[in-house]
């Protein structure tokens, strides 16, 4: 089985840190066949600062390095595979991704637990994920910001449930860390997979950035108006740059 899900996907090394090729046609095959393996599989929508992180951070690469699936976000990464390895990786935007997973799963009637957000983001998330996904088996919720001593409840309830998909959200303390962390206490089956975001938008509060802004790599400066010293990325991104042709001159990566 596992040798059938490398045939529809590529993993490629980009700086060090993984990053699989999957074509949108692929994307059920690989789901379902790592769905039937009975373990835990852990997603990873890698941006480029998630990226630098994992070059920084050893537990951060770790967790990345051990995902089941690693889906780059940023155009700048699909540049870079393209300078190193001088292939083509295919790039999804954040929300497409999930709502893709969820058309995937809801197909064969699978399940989905949700966690984060503010509790009425996450009420009308998923009121509009039943109605937008009906034959998906929404088996669990539960708001973020919770506390401490209510955790090891949730991680047991997640645990009987069983769900297919773990989808966590903003408000969960330690964001995709939380995951890694209990990534035993949480079972050992099903997807899991961390997108700030994804409540806010599928509850109407926030909205993703547009087709255009996304396909020619700006949605990023919605961000830093929304935060202005996102502007300072203006470093790291040239850091990036200069590791991309010093690998390109000096360094032969598998």
């Amino acid at each position: 089985m596992e040798t059938e899900t490398k045939e529809k996907r590529q993993r490629v090394n980009l700086l060090k840190v993984p990053i699989d090729i999957i074509a949108p046609d692929q994307l059920g095959d690989v789901v379902y066949d790592l769905l039937k393996e009975k373990k835990e599989h852990n997603i990873v929508l890698l941006s480029l600062w998630d990226l630098l992180r994992a070059r920084r951070n050893n537990d951060y690469r770790s967790y990345v390095t051990r995902a089941s699936i690693v889906i780059p976000i940023s155009k700048s990464l699909i540049r870079g595979v393209k300078f190193l390895k001088g292939q083509k990786a295919i790039r999804y935007m954040p929300f497409d991704f999930v709502v893709s997973l969820l058309t995937i799963l809801e197909q064969r009637e699978f399940s989905c637990y949700l966690l984060g957000g503010k509790i009425k983001v996450l009420l009308k998330t998923e009121k509009n994920i039943r109605q937008t996904f009906p034959r998906l088996r929404i088996v669990g919720r539960f708001p973020g910001h919770f506390k401490r001593h209510d955790e090891s409840t949730i991680i047991k309830a997640i645990k009987k449930a069983s769900p297919s998909l773990l989808l966590v959200g903003k408000g969960v303390r330690g964001e995709e860390r939380w995951i890694a962390r209990h990534n035993l206490a949480l079972g050992n089956s099903g997807l899991r997979l961390w997108c700030s975001d994804i409540f806010d938008v599928f509850a109407e509060k926030k909205k993703h950035p547009s087709r255009g802004a996304f396909n020619h790599g700006m949605e990023w400066i919605g961000y830093c108006f929304q935060k202005p010293i996102k502007f300072l990325r203006f470093f790291p991104y040239m850091y990036y740059n200069l590791l991309l042709l010093i690998y390109k001159i000096f360094v032969r990566e598998k």
